[in-house]
């Protein structure tokens, strides 16, 4: 094996130690939850006021009342350092596409009163939908089986629906690669050319 592979592969994992933050728990695919059903409705409240309606299709979910928008649900922490660094920029990315996008933050891995969250969106300046709700923890196992993740978790971590199904989003490690997921600290310039695509897509159909 070549020594400037050996390097680029220790240099990969290196940095995905440092975009992400670890959870020690490795998720199985027969992970003890109480499924959702198709048609199955969970309301959210944002920690900032207002209210969304996730409800389940038939492998995804949608926003009552905006079906039609790609919805991103961001699995983060406030304890979680890249979750701090990159709050402002996914701010900054649901503002240039607010029309037909939707950014739902949910917390996860912790317990915390919605102050504590209110204060990280103060601080690290998170404009978008925060939910602390005790339904983030069976959303997010349900959308992890939803595209078969069986590795170990991380945050920040990303998915993207469009009309109720997982949409195929650009591994930042693999450029060849297209994944159901963003694991860790992921450039908003790359989600904002898969929301490119993912609308073109949307309108070709």
């Amino acid at each position: 094996m070549k020594a400037s592979y050996v390097k680029a592969l220790f240099l990969g994992i290196l940095s995905l130690f440092f975009i992400a933050c670890d959870n020690q728990e490795q998720v199985q695919n027969d992970f003890l939850f109480d499924e959702y059903q198709k048609g199955d409705e969970i309301t959210l409240q944002s920690v900032n006021g207002g209210s969304k309606t996730l409800v389940r299709t038939q492998n995804g979910f949608v926003i009552k009342g905006e079906e039609e928008k790609i919805v991103m649900l961001d699995f983060f922490g406030t304890f979680c350092a890249p979750c701090k660094e990159e709050a402002s920029h996914l701010t900054q990315l649901w503002k240039n596409n607010a029309k037909n996008f939707v950014l739902i933050g949910l917390t996860h891995f912790e317990s915390v009163s919605d102050e504590a969250v209110r204060q990280f969106a103060h601080d690290f300046g998170a404009f978008y939908f925060l939910s602390n709700s005790d339904q983030n923890a069976r959303i997010i196992a349900q959308a992890l089986k939803d595209i078969n993740y069986q590795n170990m978790e991380q945050l920040p971590f990303k998915v993207v629906l469009q009309n109720g199904e997982y949409q195929d989003l650009s591994d930042y490690y693999n450029n060849a690669k297209s994944v159901k997921f963003y694991l860790g600290k992921v450039p908003t310039e790359l989600m904002q050319e898969d929301l490119n695509t993912i609308k073109e897509k949307n309108a070709k159909n």
